[in-house]
C-alpha cells in the first residue's frame, strides 16, 4: 500500500497522550511557507517551560547534533509525551519545512507504526514492548534559528530521524534521513498486508529483475545480504569503494528505472532541498551512479541494495526478522550535517 502525494497533508499519531501533532494545508503549512524555519523553530522553543527549552535548545556546536540513532532508545531533546497539545502543533510547520506531503506521511506512517510492533510484540510475549510508543519521538534545535548563522534540528525516535542544517542563503540540508518499517509487511491484525515501503523495496527488485544477465552479474555485489545499512548511524559516511552497475553502463529505460529509484528517497525531502540535491548529482554526473545488490532476488528473502555516486548514497536492507524489517537511509555525501557548504559558509564568516 502506498500513500498517494493528493493525500491530506498531515502528520498525527493515533495516541491521545501526544496530543495533537497535526499540519493540514488549511493550518501548520502556511506559516512554514510564510514565515520560514525559523520563526517555526522559535516558536516552538519559546512555547516550552524553563526545563524542557534547556533540553531542546542546544548549541550548534554540540557533539549532540551529529550523532544520531535510529534504534529505541533515550535520546537529547524533548519527546512528544512530554508535550501538551499546542507545543505538540508548532512542531508541525518546523516539520513541513523539511519534509514533503510525501516525507510527513510517511515519517507520520513509521510513527503510527510503532502501534502495530507493540501489538506484535505483546502478541509474541516479547519483553519490553512497551518501548514501542509513537510518544518517544524527539525533537531538538541547535544553534540560534534565524538567517545571520546556520543552525540545525532534528526530529528523531525508533526508525526515523530526520536531521536539518540551515545554512543562510543555501537550500537546507536535509540529510541523513532514516526511515525504517518493522513489520514491513504486518503479518496479523487489522492492519494485515499493508507494508509501509512498498515502494522502497518493489522499485529496487524491479531494477536489478530487469537488468540483462550480464549486467545484473555486474550489479551483484554478494549472494548474501548484509545484515543492516553498511554505514549504520555514522555521523560522516566511512569511505566506500563504487560497486555495482554504473549509470553510464544502463540502457536508457534501466536507467530511467534508478532515477525513478533515486527521486523516491529525495521526494521526501521540500522541492528546495530536492532540487539542490539531484542538481548537484547532475552535475558530477548521473553515469557514475552506481547501483549493487546483496541476497537473493525473491520477495520475502533477505536482499539489500545500494545506490552510490559521488553526491549521495542511499542504503536498504531487509534481512532481519526473516526478511520482514526494512531499513533505508539517504545520505548526503557533500551536505550531510551541512557538510561542504557549511565549511565553506564558516571560512567565509571568519574573513
Amino acid at each position: 500500500m502506498r500513500i498517494s502525494r493528493t493525500a491530506a497533508v498531515g502528520i498525527s499519531v493515533a495516541a491521545g497522550v501526544l496530543g495533537a501533532l497535526a499540519l493540514s494545508p488549511g493550518s501548520g503549512a502556511a506559516p512554514a511557507a510564510r514565515d520560514g524555519p525559523a520563526a517555526a523553530a522559535n516558536a516552538f522553543i519559546a512555547s516550552l517551560p524553563a526545563e524542557l527549552r534547556a533540553k531542546a535548545a542546544l548549541p550548534f556546536d554540540s557533539p549532540d547534533r551529529t550523532t544520531w540513532y535510529f534504534v529505541p532508545r533515550e535520546r537529547i531533546g524533548v519527546s512528544l509525551l512530554t508535550l501538551d497539545d499546542p507545543q505538540s502543533e508548532l512542531l508541525g510547520p518546523l516539520l513541513a519545512s523539511a519534509l514533503s506531503p510525501e516525507g510527513l506521511l510517511t515519517a507520520r506512517g513509521v510513527m503510527k507504526h510503532e502501534n502495530i510492533l507493540r501489538r506484535v510484540e505483546t502478541e509474541a510475549g516479547v519483553a519490553n514492548s512497551l518501548r514501542r510508543d509513537p510518544g518517544l519521538y524527539y525533537a531538538s534545535v541547535f544553534g540560534r534559528p534565524g538567517n545571520a548563522a546556520p543552525w540545525g534540528w532534528r526530529f528523531e525516535g525508533h526508525h526515523l530521524s530526520v536531521n536539518v542544517t540551515q545554512i543562510p542563503g543555501e537550500a537546507p540540508v536535509v540529510a541523513p534521513v532514516f526511515v525504517g518499517a518493522n513489520p514491513a509487511r504486518v503479518l496479523s491484525g487489522p492492519e494485515t498486508g499493508f507494508r509501509l515501503l512498498a515502494a522502497e523495496e518493489d522499485l529496487g527488485r524491479e531494477l536489478v529483475k530487469s537488468l540483462p544477465e550480464s549486467r545484473r552479474k555486474a550489479a551483484l555485489i554478494s549472494d548474501t545480504a548484509y545484515p543492516d545499512i553498511v554505514t549504520g548511524n555514522d555521523p560522516k559516511v566511512r569511505p566506500l569503494e563504487l560497486e555495482g552497475l554504473a549509470a553510464a553502463d544502463m540502457s536508457p529505460a534501466e536507467q530511467q528505472q534508478l532515477r525513478r529509484l533515486i527521486e523516491l528517497y529525495t521526494a521526501r525531502l521540500v522541492p528546495a532541498a530536492a532540487r539542490d540535491a539531484l542538481a548537484r548529482l547532475d552535475r558530477a554526473g548521473f553515469g557514475k551512479v552506481h547501483f549493487a545488490w546483496a541476497g537473493s532476488l525473491e520477495s520475502g528473502q533477505k536482499h539489500y541494495y545500494r545506490v552510490h555516486g559521488p553526491t549521495l548514497l542511499i542504503e536498504y536492507d531487509n534481512t532481519q526478522n526473516d526478511a520482514n524489517h526494512i531499513h533505508t537511509v539517504y545520505r548526503d555525501l557533500q551536505r550531510d550535517f551541512g557538510g561542504d557548504a557549511l565549511r565553506q559558509h564558516l571560512a567565509q564568516s571568519r574573513h
